[in-house]
């Protein structure tokens, strides 16, 4: 009896902590809409909106930018709006209806947010017929104009510009909105602050603008979470130390600064200032996993025991198999110690 019972609690343990699944996501879908635009050649755009209050609609302003019209379909039914708000250079626009239809999703300001906290997208890629689901975890929060940058590897593609990222009660937690080119790809999401700063902000009377979203400014005018990712993807170790030797000059308290030094110098295989760096990653954020690995393997190289022993706990209880691994390690290098 005992053992059916344990069986049975740990069966509902992996249902609770599971992410949501399609069904369970119907009655969310309800607010997420499609974006449609008419373009100046004649074409149509796509893009994705979510239903932010009975008035607003909030999606990306590179979705709507310069077109001549813009409505969204739900349903099959289309809505025209009667009003716009736009922070071009952020990158959010509202658009204006009369009362919609739909449920308005409550939002969860970045602040709150953790590393490794589960989350889950829904947009329309590729203009789908039905809002489409992708599942992930928080990898990155980058302090950026006054509120906070997510990225995270729940995946999006053309289409899910304006989309929405939610967390596990359901609640928005960013605009999806851009990514970077390559592998690994890094999806980025836009804080929920800025649709609530916009609300207040006066209406616009254009889709014109001439503005640039921060994240398409040339390269060296792009924040440092972006810049270093081109050459930790082309394992540029070199050009990557000197960005993020630039990242945490300016930023000294930024662990992913210190994260992405860290990898430079391990590439070049400068492991004790490796070692150095990535323990300021640790100390700064005992969430990131990713920092938290990248010195198990440098400690593991410089036969570092006490520091393989110190970060081993904290991997195991966000990263299980992870966390074994490191257990390894630890009893590799006991066993090879004389």
């Amino acid at each position: 009896m005992k053992s059916i019972l344990l069986t049975s609690l740990l069966l509902l343990t992996n249902v609770l902590n599971a992410q949501p699944s399609i069904v369970d996501t119907l009655e969310l879908g309800h607010s997420i809409v499609m974006v449609t635009t008419d373009l100046p050649d004649g074409s149509n755009g796509r893009g994705s909106g979510v239903v932010v209050s009975p008035e607003y609609v909030a999606t990306n302003c590179h979705v709507i930018a310069n077109s001549k019209g813009v409505n969204i379909a739900k349903f099959r039914d289309g809505y025209q709006p009667i009003g716009l708000k736009a922070n071009w250079k952020r990158d959010v626009c509202l658009l204006k209806f009369d009362p919609l239809p739909f449920k308005p999703i409550p939002m969860r300001d970045s602040q709150s947010l953790q590393y490794e906290e589960e989350v889950f997208s829904m947009s329309f890629p590729a203009g789908a017929p039905v809002p489409q689901l992708s599942y992930g975890a928080i990898k990155g929060i980058y302090p950026f104009d006054g509120s906070l940058i997510v990225r995270s590897n729940a995946s999006f593609y053309m289409g899910s510009s304006g989309g929405a990222l939610f967390d596990q009660h359901y609640n928005l937690i960013g605009l999806t909105t851009f990514k970077s080119p390559g592998q690994p790809a890094f999806y980025y999401s836009l804080p929920v602050e800025w649709i609530k700063e916009l609300m207040a902000a006066p209406e616009t009377t254009s889709l014109k603008t001439n503005d640039v979203p921060f994240w398409a400014l040339p390269l060296e005018q792009r924040p440092y979470f972006m810049q270093v990712v081109i050459p930790y993807q082309n394992a540029d170790w070199r050009d990557l130390k000197t960005i993020a030797g630039q990242w945490t000059g300016q930023e000294p308290a930024s662990a992913d600064a210190w994260y992405f030094l860290g990898l430079a110098e391990e590439g070049l295989q400068h492991y004790v200032q490796a070692e150095q760096d990535l323990k300021k990653a640790y100390d700064l954020n005992q969430r990131d996993v990713d920092a938290m690995l990248a010195l198990s393997r440098v400690a593991f190289v410089q036969k570092d025991l006490a520091t393989l022993e110190s970060i081993q706990p904290a991997i195991q209880a966000i990263d299980p198999e992870q966390g074994e691994k490191v257990t390894q390690q630890i009893q590799a290098l006991k066993q090879a110690s004389p």
